[in-house]
């Protein structure tokens, strides 16, 4: 059983694409980045000085990846300015030759706006915004009320949480392997703050699954999606962080979190997963949470739940019951 993200190529995928991510595979130095970036993200430097390689050759080496797909940098809060955060994007590649059997395992996924939640409780600083305008009234915890709220591309507050309720679309007679669940989020200042903590914890169905430490609140120059109406000297963009959950425990890309494991979820007897993402009053840090949607920051997505599965001999979840 695989566990992570796969990189899966099928008889008929494009060759050149095919080619072109086995030749980045295909260099000892490469190789070891990669097991080397197992552990969670890691700067340049760091992975120069790990694997004893000049620093423009570990450059070198991370742009083939970073190009070929099977990494991604990003920038995040150092002492001194930013510094390029390196995070492996697969647990495993696949390669089906052609003609061979196809392996049998399925996935469902589901992106929810962010705008779309079902309760929420939030301490101002707080308030959302759409594409195009503030939704309500800044620091005013009735605007989330706002039939607008739909719209909202960001969304901040000083501590609280927002709630998710997601469909589950997992086949009745199907075997969960893992759950996935990536949003782009960071730290909520006055104004904006590199350095600026906030300990982010996920819940799925009511239980914790793990804490993530943001480091600051980014801006400094604009967000790729950020709108120029929005000041640039407000929060511009966060990070794109993912949460895993399989039989191994819980990670936060690739980095352990907590041993809570997928079978205690017990997401095949829920018709409905539940995600809760928040700052809670009492963290070490409180830092609060921005929330990015499609059209903000520098990654166009939403809430994006996965669920990984091994089919069995139904195709659809059984319809609920009343009486």
């Amino acid at each position: 059983m695989l566990h992570g993200k796969t990189l899966q190529f099928e008889d008929g995928d494009p060759e050149d694409v095919i080619v072109e991510k086995l030749k980045a595979l295909a260099s000892i130095p490469r190789w070891r980045i990669l097991q080397y970036l197992a552990s969670g993200g890691h700067t340049v430097n760091e992975i120069a000085n790990a694997l004893d390689l000049p620093a423009s050759t570990a450059t070198a080496h991370i742009k083939v990846l970073e190009e070929a797909g099977l990494l991604h940098t990003e920038l995040q809060a150092a002492t001194h300015g930013l510094q390029k955060v390196c995070t492996r994007t697969y647990d495993n590649v696949l390669v089906h030759m052609p003609g061979s059997p196809r392996i049998e395992n399925a996935s469902v996924e589901i992106t929810m706006p962010i705008g779309a939640y079902s309760r929420f409780s939030v301490q101002p600083t707080c308030g959302l915004a759409s594409e195009s305008a503030i939704i309500g009234y800044l620091d005013d915890s009735v605007s989330f009320y706002e039939p607008e709220r739909i719209q909202a591309a960001l969304i901040w507050f000083r501590s609280g949480f927002l709630e998710y309720s997601f469909p589950n679309r997992l086949p009745t007679s199907a075997t969960l392997n893992s759950l996935q669940m990536s949003m782009e989020i960071c730290s909520e200042a006055p104004l904006h703050n590199n350095n600026w903590p906030s300990d982010i914890t996920l819940w799925i169905n009511d239980q914790a699954v793990g804490v993530w430490t943001c480091p600051g609140d980014f801006g400094g120059f604009r967000g790729q999606l950020t709108p120029l109406w929005w000041d640039i000297n407000d929060t511009q963009y966060g990070l794109l962080k993912r949460w895993l959950i399989n039989d191994q425990g819980t990670f936060i890309d690739g980095r352990r979190l907590s041993n809570l494991s997928i079978a205690d979820l017990a997401l095949d007897q829920q018709r409905v997963i539940t995600v809760r993402i928040g700052v809670q009053p009492d963290a070490l840090h409180v830092g609060g949470m921005n929330l990015f949607g499609r059209t903000f920051g520098n990654y166009p997505q939403d809430l994006t739940l996965r669920l990984d599965y091994l089919p069995g001999q139904a195709t659809r979840p059984a319809s609920a019951t009343t009486t």
